[in-house]
């Protein structure tokens, strides 16, 4: 490993200092007001692409853990990406892995900032050119297109509905599909386990909606294959209108 220069060693030294101004010397050269500055700008912006993405959860811890939390992920944290917009993801990374945490925290509160992350992650996500389809085709017959930036997620309690009027006490699991839609708006729809099963499938590409559903109803031992298609098919059909669902595939 080579031998750090002098002006590297400095920046080491000022970055330690920046991030923790009251337990770490500042470097020999710098004066205290500067160095002030120089913390508030730093960790103020970090908190701004903080609190762009996790309203809810800052809303929820309040005025004394919520800054908090933020000081201990600007004090420990080491972030492994130039982009800014990848912020709020190694906070939710470091909010995970965490061993200790300067406040008690919710049993939901991880699980809800995910989820509000999700929001950003769908809305940068790049994708594939999408397959030609017919917006008016036969989702049962032929292979259905999903809309590109999707997640088909599953959360142990009901993230969705967590705010100011709603903190549950209780887990109550939870199936959600997000995605960007056509016109590029983050939308999500509550599902339940078969027709998550089903989104699965679907993702893995190749399947029909009748080979899908199928496929479940071997899975559930279902005593009828033919009434779980039509099941199937209306839950294809909701999910075309939802804009989840793009049509089926012509090639």
């Amino acid at each position: 490993m080579n031998t750090p220069l002098p002006f590297q060693e400095f920046q080491y030294a000022l970055g330690r200092h920046l991030r923790q101004p009251h337990s770490v010397k500042r470097p020999a050269g710098v004066p205290v007001r500067r160095a002030e500055v120089y913390h508030r700008l730093l960790r103020n912006n970090l908190e701004g692409f903080l609190l762009a993405c996790f309203p809810v959860t800052h809303t929820l811890l309040g005025a004394r853990r919520w800054p908090r939390l933020v000081d201990a992920f600007f004090r420990e944290a080491r972030c492994h990406t130039p982009w800014f917009r990848e912020i709020p993801r190694e906070f939710l990374d470091w909010l995970l892995a965490a061993e200790a945490l300067p406040v008690a925290l919710p049993p939901w509160l991880a699980e809800l900032a995910h989820y509000e992350w999700v929001e950003l992650a769908l809305d940068v996500m790049e994708t594939a050119t999408l397959p030609a389809h017919d917006p008016h085709g036969d989702l049962l017959e032929n292979i259905p297109v999903l809309a590109p930036a999707l997640m088909n997620l599953v959360y142990a309690w009901p993230v969705h509905r967590i705010g100011p009027a709603f903190r549950p006490r209780k887990p109550q699991a939870v199936h959600l599909l997000v995605f960007r839609n056509l016109e590029d708006r983050i939308e999500f729809v509550e599902l339940n386990p078969v027709s998550a099963r089903l989104v699965t499938l679907l993702q893995e590409g190749g399947h029909s909606g009748r080979d899908a559903s199928r496929q479940i109803a071997a899975e559930l031992h279902h005593p009828s294959p033919d009434g779980l298609c039509g099941h199937g098919t209306g839950i294809l059909n909701q999910l075309r209108l939802s804009g989840a669902i793009l049509g089926s595939r012509t090639t």
